[in-house]
């Protein structure tokens, strides 16, 4: 059972990376069942009060930032609330709809899109399209190392 285990915890740490970039996969919340599979598994005894506080504190920023550093980068590009709700909905939906380049173009598209609704002209559009695509990458880099630091206090904790 403890090997089953260890590789469940493999696969959702995986799916917990892989979710870091392609936003339709579970991400953070799979590095934090991954711990709950290794106390069923092996055992919860390693993990207390500040393991859980420090893991549900990362989850939380995670979830946090995630709107809000591409949010940044929209208003950044001086983009309205319509392209970042725009920018939003090309997220989660442009993977789905262009399956090779949706995760770049749907941010980008959505952005354009609603602040050509909100009234701007097509150069600032597309410069606050361009605003999403950063804000994307820059969410995706914070998502990556918050993840990584789930999973290496992790192991600090299992290991000391």
């Amino acid at each position: 059972m403890i090997i089953a285990g260890w590789i469940i915890v493999a696969l959702l740490f995986i799916v917990g990376m892989a979710g870091a970039v392609y936003p339709i996969l579970p991400g953070a919340l799979a590095i934090y069942a991954a711990f709950f599979v290794y106390g069923f598994f092996v055992s919860f005894e390693h993990f207390g009060f500040w393991f859980w506080s420090f893991q549900t504190m990362i989850v939380a920023v995670l979830f946090i930032a995630d709107y809000a550093v591409n949010a940044w980068g929209v208003k950044k590009f001086g983009g309205s609330k319509a392209s970042v709700i725009g920018s939003t909905i090309g997220v989660l939906i442009g993977p789905f709809v262009i399956p090779a380049f949706g995760l770049l173009l749907g941010p980008l598209l959505g952005a354009v899109i609603g602040e050509l609704i909100a009234g701007s002209n097509f150069e600032k559009a597309l410069k606050v399209g361009f605003g999403s695509v950063v804000g994307l990458f820059s969410s995706i880099f914070v998502k990556i190392l918050l993840q990584a630091i789930m999973i290496v206090i992790f192991f600090i904790w299992l290991f000391n």
